[in-house]
C-alpha cells in the first residue's frame, strides 16, 4: 500500500465520520494483511495536518481523537450556514461544568459549599445527558455522594487534548468566546442564581475567586447564532477553544 493511499483513506474517514477518530479507530479501516502501524498512520496524520496549513481547515487533535474541522478564525462566517440557534444553558450550569472541570473529582455538595446555592438536579442531568460528565465514585463518607469527573467527551467537545490544556481560571471571564457556545441567559426551573433573585456566593475557603465569581458572569447574553447541527456528517465547525 502506497503512503498517499493511506493518508487518502484516513482522510476520507475523517471527514465521513463527522466525529473525532482514535488512531486504533483509522488502523481497522484496513485489510488485515496490509493493516499499517500506529507509527505510519501518525506519519500520515502529520502529512495531511502538513497539507492543510494555510487553508480553510486543520487536523484538530482532542481527548477524542482526530477531525478535520473548520478554522477557527473561520467560524464566524461558517456559523452562518446553520441558522438555528444552538442549545442555550445558564450561568449556573456554566459554573458548575467548570468547577467539575477544574477540580475533579467533587462532589455535589462541594459544588454547593464553593457557589453558595444548591445545585438543581436539573444541572448535573444535563451535563450527564450531554455527556461532559460521568461520575467516578463515591466519596467515602458518610452518605457516600457521587464523585463527578468530564468525559472524553468533554474534552473533544471544546478542542482540548487533555485538561491540562484548560486555560488558567483567571482567563475564563474575559473569553467572550466562551459563550458561542455556552449562552448564559436561560435558567432552569428553580435555579434561583439569576442577578435579581441569587444569595450571594459563599466561598469555600480554598476556593479560588475566580471560580465562586462564575467563569462566564461577564459575559455578553446573546449567543452566536451559529452551529454545526450534533450528530451531521463531513466537517466538523471548530468550536471555540480556550486558549
Amino acid at each position: 500500500m502506497s503512503e498517499q493511499h493511506r493518508k487518502n483513506v484516513i482522510e476520507a474517514a475523517l471527514l465521513a465520520a463527522g466525529k473525532s477518530l482514535q488512531v486504533a479507530e483509522l488502523i481497522e479501516l484496513f485489510e488485515p494483511a496490509s493493516r499499517p502501524t500506529r507509527e505510519e498512520v501518525r506519519a500520515a496524520l502529520d502529512a495531511l495536518a502538513g497539507d492543510y496549513a494555510g487553508r480553510g481547515i486543520e487536523l484538530k487533535e482532542t481527548g477524542g481523537g482526530f477531525r478535520i474541522q473548520v478554522r477557527r478564525e473561520l467560524t464566524a462566517e461558517i456559523s452562518r450556514l446553520w441558522p438555528e440557534r444552538p442549545p442555550r444553558f445558564s450561568r449556573a450550569l456554566l459554573e458548575t461544568l467548570a468547577l467539575i472541570a477544574y477540580r475533579q473529582p467533587l462532589t455535589r455538595g462541594e459544588i454547593e459549599a464553593v457557589r453558595g446555592v444548591a445545585v438543581n438536579p436539573n444541572i448535573v442531568k444535563t451535563l450527564i445527558e450531554r455527556n461532559w460528565v460521568r461520575v467516578l465514585g463515591q466519596r467515602d463518607v458518610p452518605g457516600r455522594p457521587e464523585l463527578l469527573g468530564t468525559t472524553r467527551e468533554f474534552l473533544d467537545y471544546f478542542g482540548l487534548k487533555s485538561l491540562d490544556e484548560l486555560p488558567p481560571l483567571a482567563e475564563l471571564k474575559v473569553m467572550a468566546e466562551f459563550n458561542v457556545q455556552l449562552d448564559l441567559d436561560t435558567a432552569f426551573p428553580g435555579e434561583t442564581d439569576d442577578p435579581d433573585g441569587r444569595a450571594p456566593a459563599q466561598p469555600a475557603a480554598d476556593a479560588p475567586p475566580e471560580v465562586s465569581d462564575g467563569p462566564g458572569e461577564e459575559l455578553d447574553e446573546e449567543a452566536d447564532p451559529g452551529q454545526q447541527p450534533e450528530g451531521s456528517h463531513g466537517l466538523v465547525a471548530a468550536r471555540p477553544e480556550p486558549e
